[in-house]
């Protein structure tokens, strides 16, 4: 227990906004030094140094946090700034530093799934298809339409929930817990219903061949596999390619077994 003892426990004084903006700036550094060991950790260290620095003006206390902080650590990057607000303002308060790290831990994984749901299944698809819409018309403003809408909402997060996380402490905990579920939910529903109409409009697998007997014609794509289900072979060519990426295939693999099958498919005048 004499490790969680501060040798100077008196409150520090309040960052201001400038110094929250600073670490918040820093947080674009957290996963530069990842690795399977701890993950973040280091990281998570370097965005938080300067607030640790005006906080602890004792460098024992010091010492303590930053060997505190480099523990494992992995949590979703775009929302590590609202766990670094509430660590600050425990840091701040000179808390218990036992209670400091069960906090980080309770919070990084939960926040984790969150971010992961908001912005890689939601935020990403949609900002990324209206680039890519604009990009395939010949609109050479579409890759930036797509950056500009993406960290238009990345950046405001990422700063106002440092902001938002150092202002309400502790009791911002009890407020994440009462949406966890709710915005994860339906993040994930928003996200999955723009991906399946990204493959329905992006994802060209066609089949061309055309069955005859006679003077009677049967076009496959359009008299048989359409009547059963539209688009129906870009979604399970895409659901062939999510089962072979979960199986462990590389990216680069899917890409020649796409390639290598475009290319049967035309010589053979299938597709």
């Amino acid at each position: 227990m004499e490790s969680n003892i501060y040798e100077d426990n008196t409150s520090a004084q309040e960052l201001s906004a400038r110094q929250l903006r600073h670490l918040a700036w820093r947080s674009l550094l957290l996963q530069a030094s990842f690795n399977y060991e701890r993950m973040q950790a280091a990281g998570w260290l370097y965005s938080l140094l300067p607030g640790l620095r005006y906080i602890h003006k004792n460098k024992k206390d010091l010492s303590k946090s930053m060997k505190d902080h480099m523990e494992f650590f992995n949590t979703h990057p775009f929302l590590v700034t609202f766990i670094m607000g509430v660590i600050l303002a425990m840091e701040q308060k000179k808390e218990d530093r036992e209670a400091i790290r069960g906090i980080k831990i309770a919070m990084m994984g939960p926040l984790g799934g969150i971010g992961d749901a908001m912005f890689y299944l939601t935020l990403l698809p949609i900002t990324a298809g209206i680039g890519a819409s604009l990009a395939i018309e010949g609109n050479v403003f579409g890759p930036i339409v797509f950056l500009l809408l993406f960290n238009l909402v990345h950046f405001g997060v990422r700063f106002g929930l440092m902001n938002y996380g150092y202002k309400m402490g502790v009791k911002a905990i009890s407020k994440l817990k009462e949406g966890t579920q709710f915005v994860s939910r339906a993040a994930s529903i928003v996200g999955l219903t723009v991906v399946g109409g990204l493959i329905a409009t992006y994802v060209a697998f066609n089949v061309s061949y055309v069955w005859k007997s006679g003077e009677a014609e049967l076009a496959i794509q359009a008299d048989v596999l359409d009547q059963i289900m539209p688009a129906m072979l870009p979604l399970g060519y895409t659901l062939l390619m999510y089962w072979l990426l979960k199986k462990g295939r590389s990216p680069i693999t899917l890409i020649g077994i796409t390639v290598i099958v475009g290319l049967l498919g035309a010589y053979f005048n299938i597709l």
